[in-house]
């Protein structure tokens, strides 16, 4: 037997009794993506024709040739996707997390299963039989200069529909999060945006995290649909900003934001991030770092502060252990830290 059937018949088993009575601080809803990560040169990153720091979907034919320059290199092997980051950090920290995603039955997907599950998420992915394919994937390409560079195939993640959602689960959290990377997938979107919709019906806490430039250039119509008449909570680092607001002056920027969401978290890298709060303006400082790679800063950022908000933190003080979980995990390579140091980052924030 192999681990869905083990594990989705358990899962079905006890569905009804856990969800009359589970209470999450986040939902998120995303994509489901095993990431392999390599060191590379800027020569190499060129020889193979993506673009530097952005999320570049592939197919299988070019997945394997991509693959054909990476031979013979180190590569390291996590759960990864944005939002499973997300909810990966806060379930660490000591929250209760669920993430409906989508995998398809095979190695990479048990894989992913396992990971979420050992982290302590709750997700879809036990309550039903996953169906043949090749579970999505993301190949991480980290620069000499820290910058991060993706490609992503989808796989079974592209097929995530309204059937990987939980309603009764949602109604039950403290906040529902979508990642912007869903607004290249039709069936993703409409899932999200389902999702959304119960949420809002039930008061709770909407949140998005715009999650690349590419994003916002070829997929803006579905971001749009996802902040609707706006949210309670939305994440975008500087350049994401720049590109969504037509500008790189800050005084245009922050304005236009102002109108997207009651609480919006601006990350900067070393310069940290700045917290709008409707007409109030937070600058909370980095925690100095030597960057040596950024996969996952983002997802990170927003994990801790989600759960900083849902454990009675301030904005401010939520942000500062947002910014310390994010530097630690850009001064290593790696889109994950250890629970434990996780953990020591929170009473760090708790004392300061």
């Amino acid at each position: 037997m192999n681990w869905f059937a083990k594990h989705s018949a358990a899962g079905a088993a006890s569905y009804i009794l856990r969800s009359s009575m589970s209470h999450y601080h986040l939902y998120a809803i995303g994509n489901a993506l095993v990431d392999t990560e390599y060191e590379v040169s800027d020569e190499l990153l060129s020889q193979m024709g993506v673009s530097k720091r952005h999320m570049t979907l592939i197919d299988a034919e070019q997945r394997t040739a991509l693959h054909k320059h990476v031979q013979g290199l180190h590569a390291r092997r996590t759960g990864g996707g944005s939002a499973g980051n997300t909810v990966v950090a806060l379930a660490q920290l000591g929250g209760k997390a669920f993430y409906s995603c989508r995998v398809a039955d095979d190695e990479l997907g048990a894989f992913y299963a396992q990971d979420l599950q050992a982290n302590g998420v709750a997700t879809n992915l036990t309550h039903t039989q996953a169906q043949p394919g090749q579970t999505g994937s993301c190949m991480v390409l980290v620069t000499p200069d820290a910058e991060r560079t993706m490609c992503t195939f989808l796989g079974a993640t592209s097929q995530l529909d309204r059937q990987a959602l939980h309603p009764q689960d949602i109604q039950r959290s403290k906040v529902y999060y979508m990642e912007g990377y869903l607004a290249a997938s039709p069936t993703g979107l409409e899932a999200a945006l389902e999702g959304l919709k119960v949420a809002k019906a039930h008061g709770v806490k909407t949140a998005l995290t715009l999650s690349d430039v590419s994003m916002i250039n070829f997929c803006r119509a579905g971001l749009e649909a996802m902040i609707g008449d706006g949210l309670d909570y939305l994440f975008a680092n500087e350049e994401e900003a720049q590109v969504w607001c037509g500008s790189t002056e800050l005084d245009a920027i922050l304005p236009q934001l102002q109108k997207l969401a009651r609480t919006v978290c601006l990350t900067r890298g070393p310069k940290g991030c700045i917290v709008l709060q409707g007409s109030d303006m937070a600058n909370v400082p980095a925690v100095p770092a030597k960057a040596v790679d950024t996969n996952g800063a983002g997802d990170m950022f927003a994990g801790a502060f989600l759960y900083g908000v849902t454990h009675g933190m301030g904005q401010a003080q939520a942000a500062a252990l947002a910014n310390r979980a994010a530097a630690a995990v850009v001064s290593q390579h790696g889109n994950r830290l250890t629970t434990e140091r996780l953990q020591t980052l929170a009473r760090e924030a708790l004392a300061a």
